[in-house]
């Protein structure tokens, strides 16, 4: 009788947690490309946005000249936006990164500590790219739309 009662317990607690992990899952907040409000690209195609942020394309497609803003490898909002916008690994950026610079053909992007420093430094420097969750939009970058 006990371990039948052990058994339906274990059997609630784990219904229990796999509904309490959905509505977290449902409510993570969209991750949207930001750019400094100079920028004139309001849209980029999937392909342009993966070779900016593998740092293979340096340039907006007007001309003007990129500068890309990451969080670290282990923040989970960056390793969201490499899967979830790049559709690639954070582990695969960071090898495109470190050939380009070990083989002294590029450099890796300017990397910030939390989603508050991206909107800084993209509000503050000419032709930035960044990401943010939309709770820490403001009226000083703007939202560049995904093709």
């Amino acid at each position: 009788m006990l371990r039948l009662s052990l058994l339906a317990l274990a059997s609630v607690l784990l219904a229990s947690l796999s509904l309490a992990g959905t509505p977290a899952i449902a409510r993570e907040a969209p991750i949207l490309l930001v750019a400094h409000p100079d920028v004139n690209t309001r849209q980029l195609k999937r392909d342009t946005t993966r070779a900016i942020f593998a740092m293979r394309q340096r340039t907006w497609p007007d001309g003007q000249a990129v500068r890309v803003f990451v969080l670290g490898n282990n923040h989970p909002v960056h390793a969201r936006f490499a899967k979830e916008q790049l559709a690639v690994y954070p582990h695969q950026l960071q090898l495109a990164w470190d050939r380009m610079v070990f083989s002294g053909t590029g450099q890796a992007p300017d990397r910030v500590r939390n989603q508050v420093e991206m909107r800084e430094r993209v509000a503050t420097t000419p032709g930035a790219l960044g990401y943010l969750e939309r709770e820490y939009l403001d009226d000083r970058v703007q939202v560049i739309s995904m093709e």
